[in-house]
């Protein structure tokens, strides 16, 4: 039976590309991934599981959208991945104002489930709640639905809280947590929500792509 959101496939979906991405020395959404762009790669996988095209929060004077509309942080100075959420939060409210929830991911994690939000938004009981994802008992928030309700209370706490712990932010609200397995490859078990922040990473995503392209 459907629980409180009836539709997955229609919350909107926001995908995270805020961060400095100083440890890979470049603009990780650009990346290569199996000759793919992670962006153009991420873009696509989100659009195989909801029916509105995604968003894209960013810089403003960020090079190349791919085609995505761009909704650039609302409070300044990259305050973290929480700043993303809400000008998520604020741009659903404007453009999607029938959405209790956003979806939100990141933009270099390229095997995120592919049924992600539809299994988020089973766990979601109330307007007011948060869903996560889990894998190997680590929490991975920049994976979530988020109500728009608490887009006041997050921004105050963004900027009061001069550590701004995700952590902390989700202590204050209703969070539902949703695990995730790992997924089987022809090398091992591969964490579904693996994210590529170094050149070694990268490299290591290659083999995990090529792993998964060999077991299908």
């Amino acid at each position: 039976m459907p629980g409180f959101i009836t539709d997955p496939a229609e919350i909107p979906p926001y995908l995270l590309a805020g961060g400095r991405s100083s440890r890979m020395g470049a603009n990780k959404a650009f990346a290569l991934l199996g000759g793919e762009r992670l962006l153009t790669r991420i873009a696509a996988r989100i659009r195989r599981q909801q029916k509105i095209p995604a968003t894209l929060n960013a810089d403003a004077d960020w090079p190349d959208t791919t085609g995505l509309p761009l909704v650039p942080d609302t409070v300044p100075g990259k305050l973290g991945p929480l700043a993303g959420v809400l000008a998520a939060m604020r741009d659903a409210v404007i453009r999607h104002p029938y959405a209790s929830h956003i979806a939100t991911v990141p933009i270099d994690s390229p095997f995120f489930p592919g049924d992600l939000i539809a299994r988020l938004a089973q766990a979601i009981e109330g307007r007011d709640e948060i869903a996560i994802a889990v894998s190997l008992g680590r929490d991975h928030p920049v994976f979530g639905l988020w109500p728009v309700s608490i887009a006041d209370d997050l921004e105050t706490w963004i900027l009061r809280d001069d550590k701004r712990r995700v952590r902390d932010f989700l202590a204050r609200h209703s969070v539902r947590t949703v695990s995730f397995a790992m997924i089987p490859t022809s090398i091992g078990l591969l964490d579904p929500f693996f994210n590529i922040n170094t050149p070694d990473d990268l490299t290591a995503a290659e083999t995990w792509l090529a792993a998964l392209e060999q077991t299908s």
